[in-house]
């Protein structure tokens, strides 16, 4: 059923990532993992409508079954945006979802980093870029690099964040059935915790690309691992996040579009284009 929203909202695009290499280089005092990744920017993206309000009154209009709004990403993105705005600063919002959830893509940090740099103008709260990096953090590790807007090597917790090069590349995303718990990975005892940090890191240094939590997704969660090798006969293929969603990589459309034919059905799947910048910034 197609969202209907009021033309008084504008649509703004909140695109998913795909981490390209992600290594876990060790585990801090107060239980985070500090990780090294390459973010990459994809042009699947979710639609968020956004009208402003003089009433201070937040209200997301598409919450998710069972969740509270007031606990949504985007809602408390806005809640912790407008004590930077005058006392009658207020939003209706809409999430139109095309990103999965639950499935290492980002979508739920997109939306709230769009809100924040969204609102951040129709406001008029003037906040630079790192003041919104530091709001978007304590929301989430994942809302600092789309805020940022450039695909980027991440350090810490995925909030230390340099621009770095990614050549132009497609991608086959497929999502198997299943929902990986975040925390159930990160508290493996066979979590890989001691790769070697990267000193001048780039592109080319850092390949092969991995992914540290892998294989403890693959031993939990058996309908990744099978998909993971439905995918890699089409192409070379790698987990994104702490999963579920997989992706191949390919450098021309041609490829990519004849990998995905290849999908089948039983899974959800999608042919995605690498991105520079986020639409936002363009």
């Amino acid at each position: 059923m197609a969202l209907i929203v009021p033309a008084r909202a504008q649509a703004y695009p909140a695109p998913a990532k795909l981490n390209l290499d992600l290594r876990i280089t060790g585990r801090r005092a107060d239980g985070y993992h500090e990780l090294e990744s390459i973010f990459c920017l994809i042009d699947l993206c979710d639609t968020v409508y956004i009208a402003p309000r003089n009433d201070r009154q937040i209200i997301l209009h598409t919450p998710i079954s069972g969740v509270p709004a007031e606990a949504d990403l985007t809602y408390r993105a806005a809640a912790a945006l407008q004590p930077f705005s005058d006392g009658l600063c207020g939003a209706d919002i809409w999430l139109e979802k095309r990103i999965p959830m639950g499935g290492g893509l980002g979508g739920g940090s997109s939306d709230a980093a769009t809100v924040l740099m969204v609102l951040n103008k129709l406001w008029r709260c003037a906040l630079t870029r790192q003041q919104l990096i530091d709001i978007g953090v304590k929301l989430g590790a994942d809302v600092p690099f789309f805020i940022f807007g450039k695909n980027a090597f991440a350090k810490g917790i995925g909030e230390q964040l340099t621009e770095l090069h990614v050549p132009q590349q497609w991608y086959v995303v497929v999502k198997p059935p299943v929902h990986v718990s975040t925390a159930v990975i990160f508290s493996h005892e066979r979590l890989t915790r001691n790769s070697e940090p990267s000193i001048m890191p780039s592109f080319q240094s850092l390949q092969p690309f991995r992914n540290d939590m892998q294989a403890v997704v693959f031993q939990e969660y058996p309908a990744v691992s099978e998909a993971y090798r439905v995918l890699e006969k089409l192409g070379k293929t790698l987990m994104t996040g702490s999963g579920a969603c997989l992706f191949a990589t390919f450098d021309s459309e041609d490829e990519a579009v004849a990998a995905f034919g290849q999908i089948s059905e039983n899974y959800e799947a999608y042919c995605v284009n690498g991105l520079a910048r986020h639409p936002l910034q363009l």
